[in-house]
Order: structure tokens, then C-alpha cells, then sequence
């Protein structure tokens, strides 16, 4: 009786503690089998000396570090690229012919991978249909998504970056074709990269992809318990379009879904959607409404509309998305910006062409939600025909009543008019940088008019020594002598006021410098850096302290500087501006971008060469 209550007990404190995990980091592990969850949580108590669960409950709220360990524990990312070759096999000779027939040869092909771990799966799946559809139409037609809810994996999936072990069983040839070798590890090609979009989502509670075409989810519903599987389920065929198959792994099948779901083949696992409308994943409650309370209900409507039109009317383009990753609002600046409609409302957000154009929102979105910080992109640029356009880009999370977040508010400022008057300056600053040139030798001048002066006033007064007999002319060459005097303080008083107008315009060149949006870097003649930015700070991470004075080519910050020797040297031999350079870098944030590189001669200070950075735009469709 005692052990049976204590049991009774221990399962309230593991529920209990479940519960938090939900409520405090938004982990529902509730639908998990309790016999394999408990397991892995009782390890990783002993592993931290604690006995009982509400003791481990009081060392989560503590200790924020102990979340991390706990789902690291908890989710087992085990995956490999093809892993089980014999049943990528078969999908790629016997269900890719049949998905392809299926789909129009101009349809957008969607596949999902479900609990992608740290994207092994998603990178499989985009290099079989590479080798199957062939690499242009991949990357027109084919789009990935890759989704996992634990963040550690998601962060290691999207760099893409993997050692040599984890490849030691790809083909050679494979290997070489869609990884580029990066020091002791693989990158994968950045094209075809663009083609898989990862994020986070949780299977038992976010709303599923839609219109797939293939869902893969391997050795992933055994660890959930019957309930959860079946619910699970629900949402996948709800994920499929008719006819379109879904991949699970060894350890799972669907015996008892003969009426929603064909068997392709049992051994790999593979089964094909049924035809019929499938019911969405979950069912929203209806609104209730009290008799007594038409006067209270008719104010709260006139007053949300209200609140839509001020909503509406604000200046700035916006866009709301809820949790799901569903379009909530628009307003009619975005509409208009960007061709979006109220028909758009209630879609997912990564379908719209805005989620990825000018910039990609959807990491964005990501990064905001998990970070609960507001993030900013300045100066995204976003081309209309031949007008270029330019927004900074706000990225706010909405956070609701039981502190998780609810919704994230997306705003447009457009500046394109601010980054045409920064291009603007840019020319200004050039006049100056000649206005200060023309300063330097006309103090030069002013110098060299001094000693001339002084030389004469010497020569004066040897003459007033040898005219002393005569007093007229004496006193004639004294008031000569004084009429130079002032003329000389004059000169100078001029002289100072210049200089204090070249300090002034050394000072305004300095800030002007400073506030470029762009990474500008100067290096002298032999190639140190004698300037940086704070566009460059921003751009590559690195403070002027860290580089100021330092070979340019021994920098490591995410440029791979060798690659602009050439077109330095060819600037300093030349003395004439060369074309952007399309450079592949990695900015400070860690995302691989294009960066465009323009070298031009630096005539002050014995000649050296300014380094024009800008990140280039993307031409991710996806």
C-alpha cells in the first residue's frame, strides 16, 4: 500500500514537472510514453545529484543551463545522410517516378521532414532529387522544409557544416558534388541550401505544413504513446495532398490506418495518402455569446473596428503572424507595398514571397521568438522592375498573457529616400576629401609666405642699421615696416581660422565616415589597415582596436581576403577604381552572404587603397 502511493506520488511529481517544462520553455513532452520519458529524465537527476522531481524542479527554475542538458537528454538526435540506404533506395526508383507523374511539370513540389535533428534528412532529401529531377529544375521547383524543436540540432542544421565522419558513408562522388570542403569540414552547397528552409515545430501542438507532396518522419512517433501517435497522424494526412506518400522509419508503421492511408511497402515503411477530404488537425471553439449583452457586444465591435482602422492607417507597412506561423494581419501599406491581399490572411507565413524578399524573415521570426528581443534589419533592399527599393525591417515578438509569445509584428519603414541622400553624401564626402587637399597646400603656401615674411623683416632691419643718417627714410621704412606687421597678423589670424575650418572638416569627414551603412576599410601603401569603420564592425565583428595597423591579409573575419590581392594590386599599379568583386563571406552573425568588394585609390598619406564592403543581395526564391 505504501509503495503503491509512493509510485501514485512520484507519477503527480513527474506529470507536475512535465507541466512546467510546457508552461516555462513551451516543451510539451505530455503525448511521450512515460516509461522510456521517465527513464531519460531520471538520468539526467542522477547526473546532477538530485533525488526527486520537485527537487529537479527547483534546480530548472535556478539554474536556466539545466533546461538545455535536460533536452539534450531527452531528445536523442540520431540520424545520418541516407540513413537506411535500402529504403532511400526504394524511394528514390519506386515512389519518386510516381510522385513526379503526379505533379505538373510546372507545380511546386513541398516535402516536409519532420524531426529533421540536425538536418542530415532534409540534406538527403534535397541531393535525391537533385540526382532525380536534375539540379536546375531542384532548385526552381523543389522546396524542403526541416523542423525539429530542439534548437541546439536546428542551429547545427542550418550551417550545414559537418565532419568527415559523418559523410565516411556518402558515395565520393556525392560527397564532392554537393559539399564543399571547408578545413577539416563539409559545407553544403550554398544553392541548394536555399532550397531547405529549417524551423522549429512541435508535431504535437503546431500546425502542420501544408499541400506536401512527400512527409518524411523517421524513428520519430515511437517514442510518443497511442494517443499522441494517433493525433499525430490526423495532422499529417491533413500535412498530405491526395495521393501523397508518407516515409516513416523502421521502428514505426501504420497497421490500423488501411482507411486513410494504401501501403506502398511495408518493409521500407513507405505508405501513399488515400483519396477523401481529411479534417483539420485540430478544431477551433466556438465563440460563445451571452443573451443579455447585445448593447456590451455591439460596443467591443465598434471598437475593435476601430482599432483595426488605426491598425490599418499606420504609416508604416505591417504584417502580424501568430504562433502557428499564420498570417493574422495586414495592413493596407503592406497590401499595396507589396501585392498581398486580405485572402492572404490566415495562410502561412513562409508561403508569402515577403517571408523570404527582401530578407529572410523566417529565421528572423525564429531567433525573436526564442531570444523574446525585437531585432532589426537595416537597409534591405528589394527590387521593383528597375525602381530599387529600401526598408529597415523590425521584428517584434507580442507576448501574451502566459508570458509565452502569441504573435510577432513585422513593420516595413521604407528609407529609400535616406539611403539615396547617404549615397548623396558619399559624393559630398568626395568634394571634401578635395577641399581638404586644396586646404593642406594652401597652408603650405600660407607656411612658406611666413618665411618669406620673416626673411624680410631681417632684411629691414639690417637697412634701418645702415640708413641711420638719414631720419626721413628711417621713419619711412619703420611705418612700411609696421603696415608689413599687420598685414602679417592679418595673414595669420586668416591662417588660424582656415585651420580651425580644416579641423572642423577633418572632424565632420571622420563622422561622415563613421555613419556609412557599408564597410569602408583603408590600407596604405604596404597594405595595413589605417582605417575601419563602424560598417565594417557591424558587417565582420572585428573593433578598429583589434585590426588598426595589422596586415590586411592576415585579418581572419569572415572574408576570405586572398581572394582580393589581385584586385588590390591591380588598383594600386593602376591608380584607378576597379569593379565590385562578389566575394562569398560569412558576416559576424554567422550567415553566409555575398559580399561585394570595390577597390579605389587612396591619394593622401603616401597612396594605399579604400576597400568598399557591402553585403550584395541574395537571389534566394525560397
Amino acid at each position: 500500500m505504501g509503495d503503491g502511493q509512493t509510485d501514485l506520488e512520484t507519477d503527480e511529481e513527474l506529470e507536475e514537472l512535465l507541466g512546467f517544462l510546457r508552461d516555462a520553455r513551451g516543451f510539451d513532452f505530455t503525448g511521450y510514453k512515460r516509461s522510456s520519458l521517465g527513464r531519460r529524465i531520471r538520468k539526467r537527476m542522477s547526473d546532477a545529484h538530485v533525488q526527486s522531481y520537485s527537487d529537479y524542479r527547483d534546480r530548472l527554475e535556478t539554474n536556466a543551463d539545466e533546461f538545455n542538458a535536460l533536452f539534450n537528454t531527452i531528445l536523442i538526435n540520431v540520424t545520418s545522410l541516407f540513413r537506411d540506404p535500402d529504403a532511400w533506395t526504394f524511394l528514390q526508383r519506386e515512389v519518386m517516378p510516381e510522385l513526379l507523374a503526379q505533379t505538373g511539370t510546372d507545380e511546386e513540389i513541398r516535402v516536409w521532414s519532420a524531426g529533421c535533428s540536425s538536418g542530415e534528412e532534409a540534406y538527403s532529401l534535397a541531393i535525391m532529387f537533385a540526382e532525380t529531377l536534375g539540379f536546375d529544375e531542384t532548385l526552381e521547383r523543389v522546396k524542403i522544409y526541416g523542423t525539429d524543436v530542439d534548437d541546439e540540432a536546428l542551429r547545427d542544421a542550418r550551417s550545414g557544416l559537418y565532419p568527415a565522419k559523418v559523410l565516411a558513408q556518402l558515395d565520393p562522388e556525392l560527397r564532392d558534388k554537393y559539399f564543399d570542403q571547408s578545413g577539416a569540414r563539409f559545407v553544403f552547397r550554398p544553392d541548394l541550401r536555399r532550397r531547405v528552409i529549417f524551423g522549429r515545430h512541435d508535431i504535437t501542438r503546431d500546425a502542420p505544413i501544408s499541400r506536401l507532396d512527400l512527409l518524411v518522419c523517421r524513428n520519430t512517433l515511437m517514442y510518443f504513446n497511442v494517443e499522441a501517435q494517433t493525433q499525430i497522424v490526423d495532422r499529417f494526412r491533413f500535412a498530405l495532398r491526395e495521393n501523397g506518400f508518407l516515409f516513416l522509419g523502421k521502428a514505426e508503421m501504420l497497421l490500423n490506418d488501411t482507411e486513410r492511408f494504401d501501403v506502398v511497402s511495408m518493409r521500407q515503411r513507405v505508405f501513399r495518402r488515400r483519396p477523401g477530404e481529411a479534417a483539420p488537425p485540430y478544431h477551433p471553439a466556438p465563440v460563445k455569446i451571452r443573451t443579455g449583452m447585445s448593447g456590451e457586444l455591439h460596443s467591443m465591435a465598434r471598437h475593435r473596428q476601430l482599432r483595426d482602422l488605426i491598425l490599418d492607417s499606420t504609416p508604416s507597412a505591417a504584417v502580424a503572424v501568430d504562433r502557428d506561423g499564420l498570417v493574422i494581419f495586414v495592413n493596407s501599406h503592406a497590401r499595396v507595398q507589396f501585392g498581398l491581399s486580405p485572402n492572404d490572411i490566415g495562410r502561412p507565413f513562409q508561403d508569402l514571397e515577403i517571408s523570404y524578399r527582401p530578407v529572410e524573415l523566417r529565421s528572423l521570426i525564429e531567433q525573436a521568438t526564442h531570444e523574446r528581443r525585437t531585432l532589426r534589419v537595416n537597409g534591405a533592399e528589394r527590387r521593383a522592375g528597375d525602381d530599387v527599393q529600401y526598408f529597415d525591417i523590425l521584428v517584434q515578438p507580442l507576448t501574451g498573457l502566459d508570458g509565452l509569445a502569441a504573435a510577432i509584428n513585422i513593420t516595413f519603414t521604407d528609407v529609400t529616400l535616406a539611403t539615396q541622400l547617404k549615397s548623396e553624401i558619399k559624393r559630398v564626402r568626395e568634394d571634401l576629401e578635395t577641399a581638404y587637399e586644396e586646404l593642406q597646400s594652401t597652408n603650405e603656401e600660407l607656411e612658406t609666405t611666413n618665411e618669406e615674411l620673416q626673411s624680410s623683416i631681417e632684411e629691414l632691419e639690417t637697412t634701418n642699421e645702415e640708413l641711420q643718417s638719414t631720419n626721413e627714410e628711417l621713419e619711412t621704412t619703420n611705418e612700411e615696416l609696421q603696415s608689413g606687421n599687420e598685414e602679417l597678423e592679418t595673414m595669420n589670424e586668416e591662417m588660424r581660422v582656415r585651420t580651425e575650418e580644416l579641423d572642423e572638416a577633418r572632424t565632420f569627414l571622420e563622422a561622415v565616415l563613421t555613419s556609412v551603412a557599408a564597410g569602408v576599410v583603408v590600407l596604405d601603401q604596404d597594405l595595413k589597415v589605417k582605417s575601419w569603420n563602424r560598417g565594417a564592425v557591424d558587417l565582420w565583428g572585428l573593433r578598429p582596436d583589434e585590426v588598426i595597423d595589422q596586415p590586411f591579409y592576415t585579418l581572419d573575419f569572415g572574408l576570405p581576403t586572398e581572394k582580393l590581392r589581385q584586385a588590390i594590386q591591380m588598383c594600386l599599379k593602376t591608380g584607378r577604381r576597379g569593379a565590385p568583386l562578389p566575394v562569398a563571406a560569412m558576416n559576424r552573425l554567422g550567415r553566409s552572404i555575398t559580399c561585394m568588394v570595390q577597390s579605389s585609390p587612396f591619394d593622401g598619406h603616401n597612396g594605399g587603397v579604400v576597400l568598399l564592403m557591402e553585403e550584395g543581395r541574395t537571389n534566394s526564391s525560397g
